[in-house]
């Protein structure tokens, strides 16, 4: 038991000084084959990760250096996948590069266009807002830089002895290095200080010198700088980073002020001038050779300048220029990036500022490249004239109607021969040109056409700059000529009219006849007369064609005439078998055709096979379609029976839904008893004759509290059936009730004197109350109203009377 003891003791101080160890520092341990990460706590876990973050390394970074320690890839990955849910991967991230550097924020100005200036050439280079000129400090370490005070390196010995720290440079200059001592790099790159701590590391380093070792020198974070700028539309002190040169400064002073220069701004370090910059430069040809870098306490000095124009007009950059001495027109015109395409380039307009007033001068194009613009000079660049040195037109009647060059001496023949020649439709008894004189106003010549391709040198006239040439063609003067076709054809309407065009061929651009066209066929054409005629009141000709429908060839011989009206006739017998159908209590129910016209109800239901046993003899109605112009008629109807619906009844609702039919009640007895009674009317294409089953109900709908169906009780009458399912409500318009019976026939009810005659129940019937009409209650007001009007009318009897 105390072994065991023990042996558990031993085991709980390993683990646990272990743990210590691992807690104290991971990385320098010497044999990392036995560790388990699982076994590691949180707070062990952090300190590695606060290890990592110190030293400015990834887990990455030291993978190999774990893994050569004897820590096998698979607690390797444990222990990143424990950093990782320990730290965001935003942060490791940012540790992955020696060229990720932590800086100040920049400092950063809102740009907003400026109205006023941007005119100005080179402007929208510091005031654009989309535009940024803020140094790039995502880059490698440039070997160039000098360092300074500020700056901190970040210096990594690797291999078999190890080493890392980030150190800033002091103020005097120097670097601390633990066990190494202070090392002097300001005012060296970055590439010389490399050099320089190398050589001191490899005193106390000795693997760096046997090459068993490395060390790696990189800039962690740049020391910020303060310039002065003067004379910009932001001035002042700023601190800026020490990469940041000219362009990055004046872009943080929003550039030049509004009579600020852009080509000599100047640069002072030590109170002297180091270099002036001209943004031109940049702006014309790309050069930054003046875009130098700043250092501490640089002075950024805008003057103002000394001479603008303005270039206005047909330029591709307009706008206000500066202008430096000895420059020209010229110089300025490639700043603007020259003359746009329609632009007047034999000279310019200048617009001079004396000591007293505007004066112009005219600049030709021979002294562009020695007038030196002056101060305020206004220079506007014209369009060339909308007008043609050399230009004569001909149209119509060619095979290429087009603008073509004139030159001295040409003649009609010519430009006829420029235009490849005249079309086969072309007028040759004539042709117009249209001439512009001296004074711009116009004149018309007549050429003949005809002569001049004959030879007829007094016709070929000489022709004139702008001459504008018409040749006509025939068909311009033609009427266009139509043929109109109606009746049995497939597309009957308007043809277009041939010469020799017969009416067989119409026929066949109007797709043939119709199976019902007869063999008959008008043909109306105008009557033409140079007088009126008294006695002639024939206002068309008419023909008349016999044709057959099978074969159309024998109208071939038939010519037509421009506006000729055609009409094909129809078969005076060509009806297509016509359907009725018939429905309800009939064995055979289903569509039938109407085998003649005059076939009536009783013959069709006697073909049905006649009644059933359980048909309804007061129940045959026939549905019958309506024409559209009754419809609207009949979805107007309102007859106010249901008090559930303020704005429509359901009969008003069942008549829209059914609006396409009309019914008809039939009373079958009557029929069976006498064919020829009145009821047995003929049936028409379209029509449904229902037969009813028998119902010994009846339905009670309206204005009452209940609707319901009643048995139908024989003698009872409409109050029995109303009291039945509870009476009428207080909107019941008894006195209007109505019943309509199975076969749609309806009946109301009538009065005489004081006395009420309610129409006879029957089985299968509908009892309908409708409701009351809304009526105004006559106000007091309109009472004594009425009162006073009947006064005034009795006073005025009495005084007739009394005369």
């Amino acid at each position: 038991m105390r072994k065991l003891i023990n042996v558990v003791l031993l085991y709980f101080i390993f683990f646990h000084s272990f743990s210590l160890k691992a807690q104290q520092d991971l990385f320098k341990s010497k044999d990392l084959s036995s560790i388990r990460i699982e076994t590691l706590s949180e707070t062990e876990i952090s300190q590695v990760k606060t290890q990592l973050e110190s030293s400015n390394l990834t887990i990455e970074q030291v993978e190999p250096m774990l893994k050569a320690k004897g820590m096998s890839s698979g607690e390797y990955a444990k222990l990143k996948e424990r950093l990782i849910s320990t730290t965001s991967i935003e942060n490791i991230a940012n540790q992955n590069s020696q060229a990720t550097r932590r800086t100040q924020e920049p400092i950063k100005n809102n740009k907003v266009r400026d109205s006023v200036n941007s005119r100005i050439f080179g402007s929208e280079l510091f005031d654009n807002p989309n535009l940024n000129f803020e140094p790039n400090l995502k880059l490698a370490t440039p070997l160039n830089y000098v360092l300074g005070p500020g700056d901190e390196l970040q210096v990594t010995l690797y291999g078999v002895q190890e080493f890392n720290a980030a150190i800033p440079v002091t103020e005097e200059g120097r670097i601390n290095i633990i066990h190494v001592g202070q090392v002097p790099v300001a005012g060296m790159t970055i590439e010389a200080a490399t050099q320089k701590i190398k050589n001191s590391f490899a005193k106390t380093y000795t693997s760096l010198r046997s090459g068993q070792s490395k060390l790696s020198i990189s800039l962690n974070k740049i020391r910020t700088i303060k310039v002065t700028i003067i004379g910009g539309k932001q001035p002042g002190n700023y601190s800026i980073s020490s990469l940041s040169t000219v362009f990055n400064a004046l872009y943080l002073a929003g550039g030049p002020a509004t009579y600020g220069t852009y080509r000599n701004i100047e640069l002072v370090r030590n109170n002297k001038l180091v270099t002036k910059i001209d943004i031109y430069k940049f702006l014309v040809n790309g050069d930054q050779s003046e875009n130098v870098g700043l250092k501490d306490n640089d002075v950024i000095r805008i003057p103002v300048y000394n001479s603008r124009i303005t270039l206005d007009g047909e330029v591709k950059r307009p706008g206000i220029f500066e202008v430096k001495p000895g420059e020209t027109f010229a110089d300025i015109l490639a700043y603007a990036s020259g003359f746009s395409d329609v632009a007047f380039t034999a000279s310019v307009n200048v617009v001079q500022k004396t000591d007293r007033e505007y004066k112009v001068k005219d600049l030709k194009n021979e002294e562009f490249k020695i007038y030196q613009p002056l101060p305020g000079d206004v220079i506007t660049i014209s369009k060339i004239l909308s007008r043609f040195q050399n230009r004569i037109q001909i149209q119509g009647a060619v095979f290429r109607p087009n603008s073509y060059s004139f030159y001295e001496g040409m003649r009609m023949k010519d430009l006829l021969a420029k235009a490849e020649g005249l079309r086969e439709d072309a007028y040759t008894k004539r042709a117009i040109i249209t001439r512009l004189k001296t004074d711009l106003t116009t004149e018309i010549l007549n050429v003949d056409i005809e002569k001049v391709l004959a030879g007829d040198v007094e016709s070929n006239v000489l022709l004139k700059k702008e001459d504008q040439v018409k040749v006509y063609s025939i068909l311009e003067f033609r009427e266009k000529y139509m043929l109109t076709i109606n009746g049995e054809i497939r597309r009957p309407g308007e043809y277009e009219f041939h010469e020799n065009l017969t009416l067989n061929d119409l026929l066949i651009q109007a797709g043939g006849l119709l199976n019902s066209a007869s063999n008959k066929v008008e043909i109306a054409r105008m009557v033409k007369a140079e007088d009126i005629s008294t006695s002639d009141s024939t206002k068309a000709q008419l023909f008349n064609v016999a044709i057959d429908a099978s074969n159309n060839e024998q109208t071939k011989t038939f010519l037509l005439q421009p506006f000729d009206v055609i009409n094909i006739r129809k078969m005076a017998v060509y009806e297509k078998p016509q359907l009725i159908t018939i429905g309800g209590a009939v064995p055979y129910a289903g569509e039938y055709v109407l085998s003649n016209k005059n076939e009536k109800v009783y013959d069709l239901i006697k073909r049905a096979g006649g009644l059933t046993a359980e048909a309804d003899v007061m129940g045959v109605k026939i549905r019958r379609p309506i024409q559209a112009s009754q419809i609207e008629a009949i979805s107007e109807v309102n007859l106010n029976l249901d008090k559930n619906d303020s704005t429509e009844t359901k009969l008003t609702k069942k008549l829209k839904e059914e609006v396409k039919y009309a019914v008809i009640p039939i009373e079958w007895n009557k029929i069976s008893e006498d064919p020829n009674n009145y009821s047995n009317i003929t049936l028409l294409a379209g029509d449904a004759i229902e037969v009813a089953t028998r119902n010994e109900n009846v339905k009670v709908t309206g204005n009452v509290l209940l609707t319901s169906e009643i048995p139908f009780v024989k003698g009872k009458g409409l109050n029995y059936y109303v009291n039945a399912v509870g009476g009428a409500d207080s909107k019941a318009w008894k006195k209007k009730a109505y019943i309509i019976y199975p076969n749609g026939k309806a009946a109301v009810t009538s009065n005489f004197l004081f006395f009420r005659f309610f129409p006879k129940v029957t089985a299968g019937s509908q009892i309908v109350i409708p409701e009351k009409p809304l009526t105004n209650k006559v106000t007091a007001g309109e009472i004594t109203s009425f009162a006073s009007v009947l006064v005034g009318m009795a006073g005025v009897v009495i005084a007739i009377i009394r005369r």
